[in-house]
C-alpha cells in the first residue's frame, strides 16, 4: 500500500528525516509516537508531498513518485491517493458543514452537486453531525469542526488517510469524540496512518506503531511490542514521561 524509501528532509541546518524506510500494508492502521521535532509529521506530510522530500521515493496503491523532482502530475496523482485530517481542521470558514464535506467531490472529482450532496449527508449522518449540516464552522465545537474534517477525508474515498495529530487542538472533554470516530473507521478497514501523542488510544486501535526520534524510526512493531515491551532505552525514556504508572516493562 505504502513504502518509503530513503525519506530525506532538510530545512535549512536542521535534517528533520534521515533516511526512512517504511512499509504499511492495506488495511494497517499505523500509529506514529514520538517526541516534538522528531519529524514525524514531517514524515507524514513527505507521504501526500505537502511537504517535498530532497531524496528517497514514495510509492501509494502502486503509483510511485521520485521526491526530489516529482512533476505538478506525479503530485497530483499522488494526493488523490490520500487524505488528510489537519491538526486544525483547515475548513472553509465561509462554506457551510455540508459545502464543506461536497468542496473535493465537486471541484477534484467532477462530481454532479446533487450526488455529492447526498454523499455528503451520509458521511454526516455516520460522523453525528446529521443535525449540523447548514450550520458554519463558528458555530461549532472544536470536535465538531474535526469530526467534519474525518468527513471530507472519508468522502474522497481515499487509499489511505493521514491523520496529523488530530486530537491536540482540541479541549480535553472534546479529544474521546473524536478518537471514537477513528476507530470506528478503523474497523472498517481503511488504511490509516496517525499521529498522535494519544498512548491509550494507539494501544487500542493500532495494529502497528512506530516510535521516531531525531529524524529516524528507533523501534516498531505492534501495540504490545512498542508501547508495553519498549526494547530501546530512548522509547523508555519517552513512554516514561507520558505514562503515569509505569505499565510496561523495563
Amino acid at each position: 500500500m505504502i513504502k518509503l524509501r530513503n525519506i530525506k528532509k532538510q530545512f535549512k541546518h536542521n535534517q528533520v528525516l534521515k533516511g526512512i524506510d517504511l512499509d504499511v500494508q492495506k488495511g494497517d492502521v499505523l500509529v506514529i509516537v514520538g517526541p516534538s521535532g522528531s519529524g514525524k509529521t514531517t514524515l507524514l506530510r513527505c507521504m501526500n508531498y505537502l511537504e517535498k522530500p530532497d531524496e528517497g521515493t514514495i510509492e501509494i496503491d502502486g503509483f510511485t513518485v521520485e521526491g526530489s523532482h516529482a512533476s505538478k502530475g506525479d503530485i497530483l496523482a499522488l494526493r488523490r491517493k490520500t487524505a488528510m485530517v489537519f491538526q486544525h481542521y483547515n475548513l472553509f470558514k465561509n462554506k457551510t458543514v455540508i459545502e464543506n464535506v461536497m468542496e473535493g467531490l465537486i471541484v477534484a472529482k467532477k462530481m454532479p452537486k446533487k450526488k455529492a450532496k447526498d454523499i455528503s449527508r451520509a458521511l454526516l449522518e455516520k460522523v453525528g453531525l446529521a443535525e449540523k449540516v447548514d450550520e458554519y464552522p463558528s458555530q461549532l465545537s472544536g470536535g465538531q469542526q474535526q469530526r467534519v474534517g474525518i468527513a471530507r477525508a472519508l468522502a474522497l474515498n481515499p487509499s489511505v488517510i493521514l491523520f496529523d495529530e488530530p486530537t491536540s487542538a482540541l479541549d480535553p472533554e472534546m479529544v474521546g469524540e473524536v478518537l471514537s470516530i477513528i476507530k470506528e473507521i478503523a474497523e472498517e478497514g481503511i488504511t490509516m496512518v496517525v499521529v498522535t501523542h494519544e498512548i491509550d488510544f494507539a494501544r487500542e486501535v493500532a495494529n502497528r506503531v512506530i516510535f521516531m526520534d531525531e529524524g529516524h524510526i528507533v523501534e516498531q512493531g505492534t501495540p504490545q511490542e512498542v508501547l508495553i515491551h519498549p526494547k530501546h532505552e530512548r522509547t523508555k525514556r519517552f513512554l516514561r514521561r507520558l505514562t503515569k504508572e509505569q505499565d510496561f516493562v523495563i
